[in-house]
């Protein structure tokens, strides 16, 4: 149940949220991100383009749908994948529409929880013979990989060299997690970024084999990357949640404080 006190931190945790996170963007100064009017538009070479934005500055009508068909045609050009970041406060109210009309597709639905560092942070509880270990080699990263690939059956090719980057120092800090099993199977991963200059630190991944759920992996991987962000000196941690995991970070104290969609445009018209 939703109390006053919820919606009250909800409305503040948004409002840190726009001015931190979204007015710098989530990965500033890296190579391929560059300012163009309101947004932060970044290529990533491995996975495509990224825009994101605080607000769009009254962009509206007929100069915003040809915004809208400027970045298409920039990542046209580049043969690339684009993924606009839309938030439900965003304005105005009908930009998913004018997403729609310029060929870009909806994804999933997510809700953006964020929660206080030292409410989540928590030692790891696991089952029996499980470790959670820092890791930063390819070797790796392709496990990780393998393991999304069978969690969620997409193409995960991407992710290895990515992850190469971000821990290598190239913009805000990563830390990936992963937890094995006795046997040394990787069976749940996750990371964080920590944000510089900002009080928020982002958890991303945990995905977790199916006959490993419900042994509280994603818990000890979200309580242990809390730790990681509190130690650091961040007030803040910050999940773009699936239904699934909402309810396990609820119980940690992070609360909903907005809804965000991804609307994609290919250039092969495909999902």
């Amino acid at each position: 149940m939703t109390t006053h006190d919820d919606d009250g931190r909800a409305a503040a945790y948004r409002a840190a949220y726009d001015a931190q996170l979204r007015a710098r963007g989530f990965a500033p100064g890296r190579a391929g991100a560059e300012r163009i009017g309101p947004v932060l538009r970044t290529v990533h070479p491995q996975q495509g383009g990224l825009i994101l934005y605080r607000d769009l500055g009254g962009l509206d009508g007929p100069e915003l749908d040809a915004f809208i068909a400027a970045q298409r045609a920039y990542f046209a050009a580049l043969g690339k994948p684009v993924e606009w970041k839309y938030h439900g406060h965003d304005l105005p109210a009908d930009l998913p529409e004018r997403l729609l009309a310029a060929g870009f597709t909806a994804g999933d639905r997510e809700t953006v929880v964020i929660g206080e560092a030292a409410d989540a942070a928590a030692e790891p509880r696991l089952p029996g013979g499980v470790r959670l270990r820092q890791v930063t080699t390819r070797d790796d990263f392709a496990r990780i990989q393998a393991l999304a690939e069978e969690v969620w059956g997409d193409d995960w090719s991407w992710l290895p060299p990515a992850m190469a980057e971000w821990v290598s120092g190239a913009g805000d800090p990563c830390t990936v997690l992963v937890a094995e099993s006795p046997a040394g199977e990787v069976v749940s991963a996750a990371w964080a970024r920590f944000h510089t200059g900002t009080e928020f630190a982002s958890l991303w991944g945990g995905a977790t084999l199916p006959g490993w759920r419900g042994r509280g992996l994603y818990r000890a991987l979200v309580g242990a990357r809390a730790t990681l962000a509190l130690r650091r000196g961040f007030r803040y941690v910050q999940v773009d949640a699936l239904e699934t995991s909402r309810p396990i970070l609820a119980r940690l104290g992070l609360v909903a404080a907005a809804t965000t969609i991804p609307y994609i445009w290919r250039p092969d018209g495909g999902r």
